[in-house]
C-alpha cells in the first residue's frame, strides 16, 4: 500500500503548469530522507510519459523503502491484508471470495503482506513490484514468517507471465496511481487472468485529488480542480522528476474497466471507522467523517 503526500503548498495547482512550486522544509516530511537523496527541489504539473515515471518512481519507492516501511509495517503486519488506511481487512470482507486452492496475482505488493496473508489462507499467490526497495523488505517478510510468496520485480504495464495464468488479482493501492496508462494495465492483467477471475484493486479516493494532501483543517479547503489530469511531478533542479502521480476522476476508471474486459461489480467507498485514530499521510479521522478517502473496486474479466 502506497502513500506519499504533498505538502499543502506543493498540492495546489501552480499558476504555469509548468512552473515549480517552492519545495517545503524537509525536516517537517516524513519523506526527507528520500527528497533529500533524490534532490527533489520543488513540484511541477506537466505530462510524464512511461518510460520517465518509471524510472522516476523506481527511483522513488527504492529511497523511500526502509522509511516507509518503519512508519507502515506494523499497521500493515507481516501477513495480513489491509486494502486501506481506514483498516478494511480481506479476512472480514472477502472481495476475492474464496482463495483456496487459486493461483492469485498481486499487482505493487510492496512488502507482500496481502500476499502472505493469501498463501496462509490457501491461495498459490504471486506478488509483483517495480521496487528493488521495497522487495528486499518483502523478502525479508517471507523470512520472519516462514511463508515464501514468489517475489518478481516488474512494470505493472508489463506483466512477465504467461496467458490466463491466474485465477484472481489484486492491489491494495499499488501501481495504477503511478503508470501514465490504466488501459495498459488493465490490458496485462486482463490477459493473464482466465475468463470470470476477479480483479480487485484499491486507490484512493479520487475526489481527494481537488483537496492539499493534508490531515488537518486546511486539508478541507478545495484548491484542485477535479476535472483536471495533469499528472503530479516532483522535481529536481534540472526539472527532472523524481515521483510522479496521476489522477483519475470515478468515471475514467469505470471507462477503462469496461473498455478493457472487466465487469464492475461493487465500488466501495469505506467509511471513516469508530474509534480508528491512526493518522496515515492525507489520512485522519477529520478528513474520514467528511468524505470518503479510498475507493476499492471489485470487478471480474468478462
Amino acid at each position: 500500500m502506497s502513500e506519499h503526500p504533498a505538502s499543502s503548498a506543493a498540492s495546489a495547482s501552480p499558476a504555469s503548469p509548468e512552473a515549480p512550486v517552492p519545495w517545503p522544509a524537509p525536516e517537517a516530511d516524513r519523506h526527507a530522507q528520500a527528497e533529500q537523496q533524490l534532490g527533489t527541489a520543488g513540484v511541477a504539473y506537466r505530462t510524464v510519459g512511461g518510460d520517465e515515471a518509471a524510472a522516476a518512481n523506481l527511483a522513488w519507492w527504492d529511497a523511500d523503502a526502509d522509511d516507509y516501511q518503519a512508519t507502515h509495517g506494523e499497521f500493515l503486519g507481516d501477513a495480513d491484508f489491509v486494502w486501506c488506511p481506514e483498516g478494511v481487512r480481506e479476512e472480514d470482507v472477502r472481495l476475492l471470495g474464496d482463495v483456496r486452492g487459486r493461483r492469485v496475482l498481486e499487482v505493487g505488493c510492496g512488502q507482500a503482506a496481502c500476499s502472505r496473508w493469501l498463501t496462509a489462507a490457501g491461495a498459490h499467490a504471486v506478488a509483483t513490484d517495480l521496487s528493488g526497495g521495497m522487495l528486499r523488505h518483502a523478502r525479508e517478510g517471507n523470512e520472519r514468517t516462514g511463508v515464501a510468496v514468489p517475489l518478481v520485480q516488474a512494470n505493472a504495464e508489463h506483466l512477465p507471465f504467461a496467458p490466463g495464468s491466474f485465477d484472481a488479482a489484486c492491489s491494495a493501492f499499488g501501481a495504477l496511481p503511478f503508470v501514465p496508462s490504466l488501459a495498459t494495465v488493465f490490458a496485462e492483467v486482463h490477459r493473464v487472468l482466465r475468463p470470470g477471475s476477479p480483479w480487485v484493486f484499491s486507490v484512493t479516493h479520487p475526489m481527494r485529488w481537488i483537496f492539499p494532501d493534508d490531515p488537518g483543517p486546511l486539508g478541507l479547503t478545495v484548491t484542485q480542480p477535479y476535472f483536471d489530469r495533469t499528472p503530479y511531478v516532483e522535481v529536481d533542479d534540472d526539472g527532472e522528476a523524481t515521483y510522479v502521480e496521476y489522477h483519475r476522476t470515478l468515471g475514467d476508471y469505470v471507462r477503462a474497466l469496461a473498455a478493457g474486459g472487466f465487469t464492475l461489480e461493487d465500488l466501495i467507498e469505506p467509511e471513516w471507522p469508530e474509534g480508528h485514530t491512526r493518522t496515515w499521510g492525507q489520512w485522519s479521522p477529520l478528513r474520514g467523517k467528511l468524505f470518503p478517502g479510498t475507493a476499492i473496486f471489485r470487478t471480474h474479466r468478462s
